[in-house]
């Protein structure tokens, strides 16, 4: 009896095993026709807030770069690091200002800026993805002149609009690299600009004709009018959500950035919530996805 009770542990426990192999096996089943379809495609990725911030969630953000860039799918990632220049600042008793939502860089607060953006972050991302067995380098959009800006609201000081962005030097790295890019840009005089990450991401995507954009965000997605999860969002209903007031707040600019970037020819858009472990290959290689895809 005792060894009737034994046996059928032992086969109920290596049942439940089989069982979780073959979830696995079906996840990547299910991941292959996707595989195939992106395989030889661009993704541009932007990372901040609570991906970019958590340790955990930063590896985890490496790993999936690695994957996607082991089955052939070219990635180059925009970083951002809002609060971590503001820690900084604290730090050097320098007052962080803003404007409407914008950071107000004068010549001592650029000087932070680029040190926590092209030092600590990125090199930061750049050391991770490397040691997890990935081929990363890290610049920004000042290298090889990546990236010109003009200033357009003098108020903000040294910040910028993208006016123009040299693909060449993204061809260049993309076959052999993960490029890891922070949000600066050349303006006029040959002086760095500050970028905001977001537009960042959205020009360059659109400069090298990337098959998706994927923004990482502290939100779940667009929600409707129900805070339900719209999975897909087109063109017309983003717009009749804007103007009834259902997106509202800093989903607004996230959303404008979108539509901009599918008018530009980029096919989807998405707006996924960094926060979830593996977030980027859970919305691009599963049929459900995680966030909100956005399309014309």
């Amino acid at each position: 009896m005792v060894q009737g009770i034994a046996t059928w542990q032992v086969t109920w426990s290596s049942s439940g095993a089989l069982q979780e192999l073959i979830a696995k096996a079906r996840v990547l089943v299910e991941a292959l026709p996707y595989i195939l379809q992106f395989r030889g495609k661009t993704i541009v990725v932007k990372i901040g807030g609570a991906s970019l911030e958590d340790e955990v969630l930063r590896r985890r953000f490496c790993e999936d770069l690695i994957l996607l860039d082991w089955v052939g799918v070219n990635v180059v990632v925009v970083h951002g690091g809002g609060k971590q220049i503001s820690s900084m600042l604290a730090r050097l008793g320098v007052e962080a200002t803003f404007d409407r939502g914008q950071r107000v860089t004068d010549a001592a607060t650029l000087e932070v800026v680029e040190m926590v953006l092209s030092g600590s972050i990125n090199a930061d991302l750049v050391r991770q993805i490397n040691h997890l067995g990935g081929s990363a380098v890290g610049l920004s959009g000042c290298d090889g002149s990546l990236a010109r800006a003009v200033i357009t609201r003098p108020e903000l000081g040294r910040v910028g609009e993208i006016d123009h962005v040299n693909r060449c030097v993204i061809d260049r790295l993309i076959n052999d690299f993960i490029p890891v890019i922070a949000p600066l840009a050349s303006g006029p005089d040959g002086r760095a600009l500050n970028v905001n990450a977001d537009v960042f991401a959205t020009r360059l995507a659109t400069a090298i004709g990337a098959e998706k954009l994927v923004l990482l965000t502290d939100v779940a997605g667009v929600l409707d009018e129900n805070k339900q999860l719209i999975s897909t969002l087109t063109t017309q209903r983003a717009r009749d959500l804007i103007a009834a007031g259902v997106i509202n707040g800093g989903m607004i600019p996230k959303v404008e950035h979108a539509l901009a970037t599918v008018a530009e020819g980029v096919p989807k858009v998405h707006i996924i919530d960094g926060r979830e472990e593996h977030a980027l290959l859970l919305e691009v290689f599963t049929t459900e996805g995680i966030g909100t895809q956005v399309v014309p």
